[in-house]
């Protein structure tokens, strides 16, 4: 049974996503990281930049334990452990790759910030709140394009819409109505009606 170490923010929720869309059997070690747990020597062995989410799957490629951390590798290594969700192969992997590094480096950091400067004193926040929201507002135009003639970012369901998926579920802390962006919602409607992604955004991470 694999272990996940998570909380319940979006980068530990595309973790419990895709395990449950994968079928795979695991159990959530809750890290809490409004007490520092992420800094404490058990995490950091297998979490060295003390971020969650990280796993540990007892049953790794050479069948002795592995932990994988940062949320997009462990994407990566479960689909290719379970050969669901990521082509092997071909153009259909590219687009997965290049849409999940698109989340990772854009549709993530972004609307993070937008969530740390809404946490400060409103005096100091006004330059920073503006030029984070105005970028976040446009990753999602970039998200509303894609969606606007397929299903999913990729092409079939994949690791990176669980990826997305686990950021726009904030979108309201983001301030973004997602009526402004009729395909994101509509992409977010099917994906929230799916049991295994209602199971993994609904499972205890804290």
């Amino acid at each position: 049974m694999i272990q996940l170490y998570a909380w319940d923010t979006p980068n530990g929720r595309k973790i419990s996503v895709a395990l449950e869309e994968m079928g795979l059997p695991y159990r959530v070690e809750p890290v809490d990281i409004t007490k520092g747990r992420q800094f404490e020597p058990d995490f950091l062995a297998i979490s060295p930049n003390n971020r969650i989410p990280a796993i540990v799957d007892p049953d790794g490629p050479d069948g002795a334990p592995l932990s994988v951390f940062e949320s997009g590798a462990i994407l990566v290594y479960l689909a290719e452990k379970t050969g669901r969700f990521l082509p092997a192969t071909g153009r259909g992997r590219v687009q997965v790759m290049e849409w999940l590094m698109w989340q990772m480096g854009g549709f993530g950091p972004m609307p993070g910030q937008v969530h740390h400067f809404l946490s400060v004193d409103e005096t100091d926040r006004a330059y920073g709140l503006a030029r984070y929201q105005k970028e976040t507002h446009r990753l999602y135009g970039v998200l509303d394009r894609r969606l606007a003639d397929r299903a999913f970012v990729a092409g079939d369901l994949s690791i990176a819409d669980f990826a997305i998926l686990g950021w726009a579920w904030r979108h309201a802390r983001h301030r973004v109505d997602l009526a402004e962006y009729p395909n994101v919602r509509r992409w977010y409607d099917a994906l929230m009606s799916r049991p295994a992604v209602q199971r993994g955004f609904s499972v205890a991470l804290s």
